[in-house]
């Protein structure tokens, strides 16, 4: 919604000054990072937890159906690669959970060796175990992302009182908007599979048109959806009215906001490529760890900083056009 040019409405935020901030911020305040550090570090050196041995039968039986070589089984042959990787899988990396979770540099690497040696090798025996690790390490990258998110807020809005039971409250509840997400996927992308699914076997061009169609419907609902867990630790609101916050925001400031959120993937996505030049087995990786945890901090903050502008902004806005409103109609 395109909102009208008056010279009595205050200035709109700035991106660049709110990315600068965000940078400040951390800057002066270098001890948040710990946080990702941490993680990264214990991706990346600690042991692997993996499901292989749990999913070798499966792999084994997939396998015979590609014996055969009929080109039928080309989609079986994908199936099982997809298997092979999941094998691979550390699956501690789910303590990087998303939207709300710690940064994690090693947990998009998948590192097969360290500077250290060969990791130890955790293997998962049953189902039922694995549904536990799945299930407890899912929570724990949740209430550790919360209590990320919580202290970055703190330290952005350090005017304001943020005592335990607010943060507790706001994890409480980035925790549930977390739980949302995940319901969400699973209704529209199981769905969404089994069509993309039915028109590859039609035609894979026309899947790759329909995959590209779902690609840009994707980026076209990053916006508004963005800020769907600011709410919950700088307004207090619960995870639903956040979520209707963010598209409210987005609603009313699309231009700017896209290019805020244009701008931090182009910063944390470049940056990204920068921290993984160095191998997994190579202690330069270090550096890159250091450097992606004060990136995407700074990052980090610098969205709660513009989500604060821009909504105190839009609120200055819209008081006064219904100010204006109610005096055209007097």
């Amino acid at each position: 919604m395109e909102l009208p040019k008056d010279e009595t409405f205050p200035a709109i935020p700035g991106v660049i000054s709110s990315l600068k901030s965000g940078f400040d911020v951390i800057a002066n305040h270098i001890a948040i990072i710990l946080l990702p550090i941490f993680l990264d570090l214990y991706l990346w050196l600690g042991p692997r937890l993996k499901a292989g041995d749990l999913l070798q039968p499966l792999i084994a039986e997939l396998d015979s159906f590609n014996a055969g070589g009929d080109a039928m089984m080309i989609d079986m042959q994908r199936l099982t690669e997809t298997w092979e990787l999941f094998q691979e899988l550390n699956l501690l990396s789910l303590l990087r959970t998303f939207p709300i979770g710690i940064t994690s540099l090693i947990n998009g690497l998948l590192p097969s060796r360290t500077p250290i040696g060969d990791p130890s090798i955790i293997e998962i025996a049953s189902s039922l175990e694995l549904i536990g690790w799945l299930s407890g390490l899912t929570v724990i990258g949740w209430v550790g992302g919360g209590v990320y998110f919580a202290w970055v807020t703190a330290l952005t809005y350090r005017e304001e009182k943020r005592d335990f039971a607010w943060a507790k409250r706001a994890v409480l509840q980035s925790s549930l908007l977390s739980l949302l997400w995940i319901v969400l996927i699973v209704v529209v992308g199981v769905p969404g599979m089994l069509v993309f699914s039915l028109f590859y076997i039609i035609s894979p061009v026309i899947a790759q048109g329909v995959l590209l169609f779902l690609t840009f419907f994707a980026m076209w609902l990053i916006v508004p959806f963005f800020f769907s867990a600011h709410g919950i630790f700088t307004k207090g609101e619960n995870a639903f009215r956040s979520v209707l916050s963010s598209i409210k925001l987005s609603r009313y400031t699309l231009p700017t906001s896209s290019l805020f959120v244009l701008g931090v993937l182009i910063l944390s996505q470049g940056f990204n490529f920068l921290w993984s030049v160095p191998s997994s087995g190579s202690w330069m990786l270090l550096i890159g760890i250091l450097g992606h945890a004060y990136v995407t901090t700074a990052l980090l903050a610098a969205s709660f900083i513009y989500y604060r502008d821009m909504s105190a902004w839009l609120e200055v806005v819209l008081e006064k056009m219904k100010a204006n409103a109610s005096s055209v109609q007097a």
